[in-house]
Protein backbone atom coordinates (compact mmCIF):
# COMPACT_ATOMS: atom_id res chain seq x y z
CA UNK A 1 0.00 0.00 0.00
CA UNK A 2 2.86 2.55 1.14
CA UNK A 3 4.62 2.07 -2.48
CA UNK A 4 1.46 2.00 -4.73
CA UNK A 5 1.03 4.96 -7.16
CA UNK A 6 -1.39 7.25 -7.17
CA UNK A 7 -4.64 7.63 -9.31
CA UNK A 8 -4.83 3.70 -9.94
CA UNK A 9 -8.76 3.98 -9.18
CA UNK A 10 -9.17 1.86 -6.82
CA UNK A 11 -11.20 2.54 -4.08
CA UNK A 12 -10.33 4.02 -0.52
CA UNK A 13 -7.69 1.35 0.84
CA UNK A 14 -8.12 -0.11 4.51
CA UNK A 15 -5.63 -0.23 7.12
CA UNK A 16 -6.06 -2.32 10.62
CA UNK A 17 -4.01 -1.26 12.81
CA UNK A 18 -3.40 -2.58 16.52
CA UNK A 19 -3.10 -6.13 15.40
CA UNK A 20 -1.38 -8.15 18.33
CA UNK A 21 -2.60 -11.43 16.90
CA UNK A 22 -2.81 -14.28 14.12
CA UNK A 23 -7.14 -14.33 14.47
CA UNK A 24 -7.45 -10.93 13.95
CA UNK A 25 -4.91 -10.75 11.09
CA UNK A 26 -6.69 -13.09 9.48
CA UNK A 27 -10.41 -11.69 10.27
CA UNK A 28 -9.03 -8.37 8.77
CA UNK A 29 -7.38 -10.08 5.49
CA UNK A 30 -10.34 -11.96 4.98
CA UNK A 31 -13.06 -8.58 5.03
CA UNK A 32 -10.50 -6.68 2.71
CA UNK A 33 -7.28 -5.29 4.81
CA UNK A 34 -5.00 -3.96 2.22
CA UNK A 35 -2.67 -3.10 5.65
CA UNK A 36 -2.11 -4.17 8.78
CA UNK A 37 -0.69 -2.23 11.07
CA UNK A 38 1.94 -3.84 14.09
CA UNK A 39 2.43 -1.75 16.93
CA UNK A 40 6.16 -1.98 17.96
CA UNK A 41 6.19 0.96 20.32
CA UNK A 42 6.45 -0.39 24.04
CA UNK A 43 4.40 2.59 25.20
CA UNK A 44 1.52 1.65 23.38
CA UNK A 45 -1.00 -0.56 24.97
CA UNK A 46 -1.49 -2.68 21.15
CA UNK A 47 2.64 -3.46 21.48
CA UNK A 48 3.97 -6.88 20.61
CA UNK A 49 7.46 -8.19 20.64
CA UNK A 50 8.73 -9.13 17.35
CA UNK A 51 10.05 -12.22 18.55
CA UNK A 52 7.32 -13.83 20.01
CA UNK A 53 5.49 -12.90 17.24
CA UNK A 54 7.49 -13.39 14.13
CA UNK A 55 6.49 -16.83 13.12
CA UNK A 56 2.86 -16.38 12.55
CA UNK A 57 3.14 -12.78 11.20
CA UNK A 58 5.84 -14.41 8.57
CA UNK A 59 3.00 -16.72 7.48
CA UNK A 60 0.83 -13.88 6.43
CA UNK A 61 -0.10 -13.14 2.49
CA UNK A 62 2.51 -11.63 0.48
CA UNK A 63 0.08 -9.28 -0.96
CA UNK A 64 -1.14 -7.14 2.11
CA UNK A 65 1.14 -4.83 3.33
CA UNK A 66 2.50 -5.45 6.87
CA UNK A 67 3.77 -1.90 8.59
CA UNK A 68 6.46 -1.63 11.10
CA UNK A 69 4.58 1.73 13.68
CA UNK A 70 7.73 2.98 15.35
CA UNK A 71 8.24 5.71 17.58
CA UNK A 72 11.23 7.94 17.42
CA UNK A 73 12.94 4.90 16.48
CA UNK A 74 16.89 4.95 16.44
CA UNK A 75 18.27 4.69 12.91
CA UNK A 76 19.75 1.21 13.16
CA UNK A 77 16.25 0.02 14.81
CA UNK A 78 14.69 1.77 11.85
CA UNK A 79 16.40 -0.16 9.03
CA UNK A 80 16.51 -3.39 11.50
CA UNK A 81 12.14 -3.72 11.34
CA UNK A 82 12.38 -2.79 7.11
CA UNK A 83 14.96 -5.55 6.54
CA UNK A 84 12.94 -8.07 7.63
CA UNK A 85 11.42 -10.68 5.58
CA UNK A 86 7.65 -10.37 6.70
CA UNK A 87 7.71 -6.18 6.99
CA UNK A 88 6.82 -4.14 3.98
CA UNK A 89 7.16 -0.76 5.13
CA UNK A 90 7.18 1.78 8.30
CA UNK A 91 4.79 3.93 10.00
CA UNK A 92 7.01 6.76 11.61
CA UNK A 93 4.65 7.93 14.64
CA UNK A 94 7.11 10.27 16.54
CA UNK A 95 9.11 13.11 15.79
CA UNK A 96 11.23 12.11 13.15
CA UNK A 97 13.60 14.52 11.03
CA UNK A 98 13.07 14.90 7.41
CA UNK A 99 17.01 14.36 7.45
CA UNK A 100 15.97 11.26 9.18
CA UNK A 101 13.66 10.32 6.75
CA UNK A 102 15.67 11.23 3.68
CA UNK A 103 17.94 8.82 4.37
CA UNK A 104 15.65 5.74 4.48
CA UNK A 105 14.32 6.83 1.27
CA UNK A 106 17.31 6.67 -0.08
CA UNK A 107 18.13 3.34 1.36
CA UNK A 108 14.84 2.61 -0.65
CA UNK A 109 12.54 2.00 2.80
CA UNK A 110 9.25 2.53 1.94
CA UNK A 111 7.80 4.30 4.75
CA UNK A 112 4.75 6.59 5.90
CA UNK A 113 4.58 9.59 7.92
CA UNK A 114 2.20 10.64 10.75
CA UNK A 115 1.49 13.92 11.47
CA UNK A 116 -0.82 14.23 14.25
CA UNK A 117 -3.37 17.27 13.78
CA UNK A 118 -4.22 19.80 16.52
CA UNK A 119 -5.65 22.62 14.72
CA UNK A 120 -4.94 24.24 10.92
CA UNK A 121 -1.71 25.29 12.07
CA UNK A 122 -0.66 21.62 12.36
CA UNK A 123 -0.92 20.96 8.58
CA UNK A 124 1.13 24.45 7.96
CA UNK A 125 4.45 24.37 6.27
CA UNK A 126 4.66 20.77 6.00
CA UNK A 127 8.36 20.14 5.68
CA UNK A 128 9.04 17.52 2.82
CA UNK A 129 9.38 14.02 4.72
CA UNK A 130 10.82 12.63 1.18
CA UNK A 131 7.15 10.05 0.99
CA UNK A 132 4.52 10.06 -0.85
CA UNK A 133 2.92 8.87 2.05
CA UNK A 134 1.15 11.37 4.99
CA UNK A 135 -0.90 9.82 7.74
CA UNK A 136 -3.37 12.39 9.57
CA UNK A 137 -3.83 11.22 12.79
CA UNK A 138 -5.51 13.28 16.33
CA UNK A 139 -3.69 14.38 19.40
CA UNK A 140 -4.32 12.42 22.46
CA UNK A 141 -2.71 13.42 25.72
CA UNK A 142 -3.95 9.21 27.21
CA UNK A 143 -1.42 7.90 25.44
CA UNK A 144 0.10 6.61 21.56
CA UNK A 145 -2.41 5.62 19.01
CA UNK A 146 -5.99 4.07 19.26
CA UNK A 147 -6.93 6.88 21.08
CA UNK A 148 -10.17 7.02 19.49
CA UNK A 149 -10.40 11.04 19.34
CA UNK A 150 -11.42 13.01 16.38
CA UNK A 151 -10.54 16.13 14.87
CA UNK A 152 -11.42 18.57 11.83
CA UNK A 153 -11.91 16.28 8.93
CA UNK A 154 -12.41 19.80 7.20
CA UNK A 155 -8.70 20.51 7.65
CA UNK A 156 -8.24 16.63 6.17
CA UNK A 157 -9.86 17.53 3.00
CA UNK A 158 -8.10 20.98 2.62
CA UNK A 159 -4.76 19.40 2.97
CA UNK A 160 -5.90 16.38 0.49
CA UNK A 161 -6.62 19.51 -1.99
CA UNK A 162 -3.38 21.63 -0.96
CA UNK A 163 -1.45 18.28 -1.72
CA UNK A 164 -2.51 16.17 -4.64
CA UNK A 165 0.71 14.24 -5.00
CA UNK A 166 0.66 12.84 -1.65
CA UNK A 167 -1.43 9.65 -0.36
CA UNK A 168 -3.15 10.87 2.30
CA UNK A 169 -4.30 7.81 5.33
CA UNK A 170 -6.95 9.44 7.38
CA UNK A 171 -6.76 8.47 11.38
CA UNK A 172 -7.96 9.06 14.72
CA UNK A 173 -11.40 8.31 16.21
CA UNK A 174 -13.14 6.57 13.03
CA UNK A 175 -15.40 3.93 13.27
CA UNK A 176 -18.00 2.04 11.22
CA UNK A 177 -20.38 4.67 11.87
CA UNK A 178 -18.90 7.55 11.10
CA UNK A 179 -16.09 6.41 8.74
CA UNK A 180 -18.14 6.61 5.75
CA UNK A 181 -18.51 10.58 6.71
CA UNK A 182 -14.86 10.93 7.04
CA UNK A 183 -14.05 9.19 3.88
CA UNK A 184 -16.70 11.51 1.89
CA UNK A 185 -15.71 14.58 3.55
CA UNK A 186 -11.65 14.24 3.11
CA UNK A 187 -11.54 12.05 0.08
CA UNK A 188 -8.33 10.17 1.49
CA UNK A 189 -6.24 7.67 -0.23
CA UNK A 190 -7.04 5.05 2.43
CA UNK A 191 -8.22 5.16 6.02
CA UNK A 192 -6.33 3.33 8.93
CA UNK A 193 -8.26 2.63 12.43
CA UNK A 194 -7.49 0.07 15.79
CA UNK A 195 -10.00 1.09 18.65
CA UNK A 196 -13.07 1.78 16.87
CA UNK A 197 -13.10 -2.00 15.90
CA UNK A 198 -12.29 -3.40 18.96
CA UNK A 199 -13.69 -4.96 22.03
CA UNK A 200 -10.56 -4.08 24.31
CA UNK A 201 -7.19 -2.57 23.26
CA UNK A 202 -5.38 -5.02 20.75
CA UNK A 203 -8.61 -7.19 20.40
CA UNK A 204 -10.18 -6.65 17.16
CA UNK A 205 -14.65 -7.32 17.23
CA UNK A 206 -15.65 -9.21 14.26
CA UNK A 207 -18.56 -7.32 13.89
CA UNK A 208 -17.38 -3.90 14.24
CA UNK A 209 -14.81 -5.25 11.58
CA UNK A 210 -17.44 -6.30 9.39
CA UNK A 211 -19.76 -2.64 9.86
CA UNK A 212 -16.05 -0.83 8.93
CA UNK A 213 -15.26 -2.49 5.30
CA UNK A 214 -19.01 -2.63 4.56
CA UNK A 215 -19.39 1.46 5.70
CA UNK A 216 -16.10 2.36 3.79
CA UNK A 217 -17.53 0.25 0.82
CA UNK A 218 -20.66 2.36 0.50
CA UNK A 219 -18.88 5.88 1.54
Amino acid sequence: MFNEKTGTGRGVRVKICGITNAADARAAIDLGADALGFNFFSGSKRYIDIQSNAQWMAKLPAEVCKVAVLVNPAMTEAIEFAKLPFIDALQLHGNESPAFCKILAEGGIHFAKALPVANQDSLADVPNFFTSTILLDSVSQRGFGGSGEMWSWAMGRRFVESQPALKVILAGGLTPENVADAVNEVRPFAVDVASGVESSPGRKDRSRLRAFFAAVRHA
